[in-house]
């Protein structure tokens, strides 16, 4: 249970490596993949986590060796917050942007299809908005999946 199989680096890289490439490969992947999930998501996530359990422990099993990678990971997304939170090119590097995805009653087709985003998905928003496409000023992809509006007869918005 406590007898490591491999040395305690090669835990802490492989937990570094994975934690890198998954990073990278989620943002890649559009800011869909991390807002809204769908079940479908749900399961991409979870199969996920399993693909990359082996990559993690080399197949270690003790339990030494699961803390030491666990460990990695809540430290490199410390180290994430960290950077994100000092650095505006940190942020807009691993948090991303929004993006605009219509103005003035008007959507934009072209970044709703980049963004891969359906009408039903700025259809819900506006639902929650209590608004319709006539009252939006501004729609927004907030960089964590959510589409913000903005209404004309406020000034305001809402999420």
């Amino acid at each position: 249970m406590l007898d490591l199989s491999l040395p305690v680096w090669e835990f802490i890289l492989r937990a570094a490596v994975v934690y890198v490439a998954l990073l990278v490969l989620v943002r890649i992947s559009g800011r869909r993949t991390v807002g809204q999930f769908t079940p479908f998501d749900l399961l991409v996530v979870m199969l996920l986590s399993e693909s990359v359990s082996t990559s993690l422990s080399g197949g270690d099993t003790s339990l030494i060796g699961g803390l030491i990678g666990a460990s990695v990971l809540i430290a490199l997304n410390m180290l994430a917050g960290f950077a994100t939170s000092h650095s505006k090119k940190m942020e807009e590097l691993l948090d991303g942007n929004a993006v605009l995805i219509g103005r003035d009653g008007r959507l934009y087709e072209k970044t709703m299809k980049k963004c891969r985003l359906s009408r039903a998905d700025i259809d819900q928003a506006l639902r929650e908005c209590d608004a319709t496409l006539e009252q939006m000023q501004c729609a927004f992809l907030e960089a964590d999946g959510k589409i913000t509006i903005q209404t004309k007869h406020t000034g305001g918005g809402c999420l």
